[in-house]
């Protein structure tokens, strides 16, 4: 009788038991131990995910219940921003006495100068402004104003087709839309020489002359000759105590 051990198969070395890997499938620590390291992981995006929910719910849940107070806070913050602010940041100025510089001013409606010395239009700016009730001297403060700010803060807008006068009515002085027409025109005109471009985002220069001409275009040369006969006085000198250097104010 043949002995048990002729009954044993021989070993199949090329059997897939026998390729890299097969043994450590066939030992169950190896699926164990990757699986705790998976549920940490796995517990902490459910963690993250379950509290975003619950943090968006919440401002959401906020939002709807009081939309109508925040939408109105807003609209008043947006009220409340002064407008020669935006400018100022809008046009990138420069800070208050980063510039001192003098202009002459006419602007005529129909003819008729308007009088830029009331009260109403005096130092109604700080970087750029009319003063002491004079009618036409323009004080320039910044860097980078434009005159849409010295517009602006008289209430009056300036395009290339209208003049919009909309400040107080009360006053002795024109208002209303005065646009360009059949026997009316607008023009510009910077020390003698027509502007064609936008004149509210012109920055006068020390000793600038500007005139805005509505109306008959007739008129343009005798407002051109008041505007040259207008003085424009030189920046005022300040002496350093001590130093006996003069600088301009």
């Amino acid at each position: 009788m043949p002995e048990d051990n002729d009954k044993i198969l021989p070993k199949d070395f090329d059997s897939d038991y026998s390729l890299p890997g097969r043994f450590e499938e066939g030992n169950s620590e190896y699926f164990d131990a990757e699986s705790v390291k998976s549920k940490p992981k796995n517990r902490e995006i459910l963690v993250i995910a379950v509290a975003f929910v619950i943090v968006s719910s919440g401002f959401f849940s906020y939002y709807f219940m009081n939309q109508n107070e925040i939408d109105s806070q807003i609209i008043q913050n947006t009220i409340n921003v002064d407008p020669e602010k935006k400018l100022v940041n809008q046009y990138g100025v420069g800070e208050y006495g980063s510039d001192h510089a003098h202009a002459a001013i006419a602007v005529f409606v129909d003819g008729e100068q308007l009088n830029f010395g009331m009260p109403q239009f005096q130092l109604s700016s700080r970087y750029i402004h009319l003063e002491n009730h004079n009618p036409y001297l323009i004080h320039k403060h910044a860097t980078g104003v434009p005159l849409e700010m010295l517009f602006a803060s008289f209430g009056m807008k300036i395009t290339s087709d209208c003049i919009i006068l909309s400040y107080d009515e009360s006053t002795d002085i024109k208002t209303g839309r005065f646009c360009t027409g059949q026997d009316q025109s607008l023009v510009f005109y910077v020390n003698g020489e027509e502007y064609y471009s936008d004149i509210s985002q012109y920055v006068l220069e020390h000793n600038d002359r500007i005139l805005v001409s509505f109306g008959d275009a007739e008129s343009i040369s005798k407002h051109l000759a008041y505007l040259e006969s207008l003085e424009i006085f030189d920046i005022p000198k300040k002496t350093l105590p001590d130093s006996g250097n003069e600088i301009f104010i």
